[in-house]
């Protein structure tokens, strides 16, 4: 399947020709001289309700607008869209407990509980350009929260269920949220952990905006309700009320769809930064990076291990996969418990053909020891993913050769929580080489660069910039756009400035050599 070559792990031609990416080969070529044309053409292959009249706005940089005048909506492209399909008895999730609780979703049944879940809030007073934070544990509701704020127009802010009262009130005082969707607890390698007494209601003893709290039922522990404010999930979602059909909302491709944050406040800043996205733009890179990354076929069983509150859980657990029409398997719980074996126990269990995870799980499952690896049939597997941070060589070889057995791809990425997507990657048509990060993704066009802005040679240390818009980029700072500017366009003149230190080989090939976090 690949021959390893001059430090390269070169694909056979077998499964070049198998690979998405191979369909729009001329389109990747052309976007070399004219990206722009390559995202206006990926975007005719999702379903608008109008059609845009400029596919980039570039007039007032930094703040670009894709798709000026198009009308959308990203949860009618991820779900509804295939209700009048055969796909609607397709699986769309697949979902597992840490408790070994497990529950199923087709298309068609996934469109239910979001349409139920967009019309308890609409019943509960959340209207478009409402914010409403979810800080729920990965269980479906999770997602169907997600997808119910974008079918009313509602803005999502996910917030991650490890965060403390203080971050969290932040978190909410910041995006203004009128509703929380919460859970009364998590289950955490076998321990019942608090979320809505010990965190929730401390965090909204100061949070005025806050007007509605729906608690999702997931531990049965014994919580305070408040008269008028906290209502019970389960009973709202059983009224009848929330079974009447509502069509979904028609947005401005520029419209928001949701605010994300760092769970903790800004080092250098001392602010809590939320980043702001929009349903067109964002919409095209997740459906188009994870189409060809992913390189996901209809048969396929997808596990992108990433929490949805982090951006990467966003576009490669949720959105992209679904906008593909994919199966996505999504977990609650940690990879070693209870037993080191857990995440490959559940790749044999579930036929998993792509994974991904983070370099920090991927290391802790090395040391585990291959033994445990070794008990499970992972035959079904035909690409890894890796993120987040640069990954040694150890690591990777470990990946590839004894995870993937030198049969799957290895899709080392590089994103930032500001770049709502990946922009760098190799495809399955491209050769592999351990350590490095692939080439800027089609349609993006990246450098390596010094001080002055000018590109640097092979082999030599720079600052990784991005020197064209892109769809999926974020917007804005939330409520902050003068730092926006600062912080990302002020450094170099008229490209994104990532922080990141970065080299590239004589082939063009991207090695991050030290990772900044703002």
């Amino acid at each position: 399947m690949f021959q390893e070559k001059n430090g390269y792990f070169v694909p056979s031609e077998s499964l070049i020709e198998k690979a998405n990416a191979r369909q729009y080969k001329k389109l990747i070529e052309e976007a070399r001289d004219d990206p722009v044309k390559l995202w206006q053409e990926v975007a005719k292959e999702l379903n608008w309700y109008t059609p845009w009249e400029k596919t980039l706005n570039d007039q007032n940089p930094p703040f670009y607008k894709w798709f000026e005048g198009g009308k959308v909506n990203i949860f009618h492209n991820a779900v509804e869209r295939y209700n009048n399909t055969p796909m609607r008895n397709k699986l769309a999730l697949i979902w597992e407990g840490e408790n070994g609780e497990m529950r199923t979703y087709s298309y068609h049944a996934l469109c239910r509980e979001v349409n139920k879940c967009a019309n308890l809030l609409k019943n509960m007073g959340v209207k478009k350009g409402d914010r409403v934070t979810i800080f729920l544990p990965k269980i479906p509701e999770q997602i169907m929260m997600m997808l119910a704020c974008a079918k009313i127009g509602a803005i999502h802010h996910i917030a991650y269920i490890g965060l403390d009262a203080y971050t969290l009130r932040q978190q909410i005082l910041s995006t203004g949220s009128k509703c929380v969707v919460a859970s009364d607890g998590s289950f955490r390698s076998g321990v019942v952990v608090p979320l809505k007494k010990d965190v929730l209601d401390e965090a909204l003893k100061l949070t005025p905006t806050v007007k509605t709290v729906i608690v999702v039922k997931r531990t049965g522990q014994d919580v305070p309700m408040e008269i008028a404010r906290d209502y019970w999930f389960h009973e709202l979602v059983n009224l009848p009320i929330v079974n009447v059909k509502e069509e979904t909302e028609a947005m401005d491709a520029e419209d928001p769809l949701f605010i994300i944050y760092r769970p903790h406040i800004s080092q250098r800043s001392g602010l809590l930064n939320g980043y702001l996205y929009t349903h067109g733009g964002y919409m095209v890179g997740a459906y188009f990076t994870t189409k060809l990354i992913g390189d996901l076929k209809d048969i396929d069983r997808y596990w992108c291990t990433s929490d949805p509150a982090w951006i990467t859980g966003h576009t490669y657990t949720v959105y992209g996969p679904l906008l593909n029409g994919a199966t996505i398997f999504f977990y609650e719980g940690i990879p070693v418990y209870p037993y080191p074996d857990k995440w490959w126990s559940l790749v044999e269990k579930y036929e998993i053909n792509i994974f991904t995870a983070i370099v920090l799980n991927i290391k802790n499952l090395m040391r585990q020891g291959d033994a445990w690896l070794e008990k499970h049939d992972l035959s079904s597997l035909r690409l890894l993913g890796t993120m987040d941070e640069p990954i040694d060589l150890e690591i990777w070889n470990w990946y590839f050769k004894t995870v993937g057995k030198e049969q799957c791809h290895i899709m080392d990425v590089w994103g930032q929580i500001e770049t709502g997507g990946l922009l760098i990657s190799t495809l399955p048509t491209m050769p592999l080489k351990p350590g490095s990060i692939g080439t800027a993704f089609p349609g993006i066009v990246a450098g390596v660069v010094n001080e002055e802005g000018k590109e640097v040679g092979v082999e030599e240390e720079g600052y990784l910039v991005i020197k064209k818009p892109w769809p999926y980029m974020l917007r804005t700072i939330y409520e902050n756009q003068e730092l926006y500017k600062d912080r990302y366009w002020s450094k170099m003149k008229g490209v994104y400035y990532t922080g990141d230190i970065a080299k590239k080989d004589k082939n063009g090939y991207i090695s991050v050599v030290k990772r900044i976090t703002f």
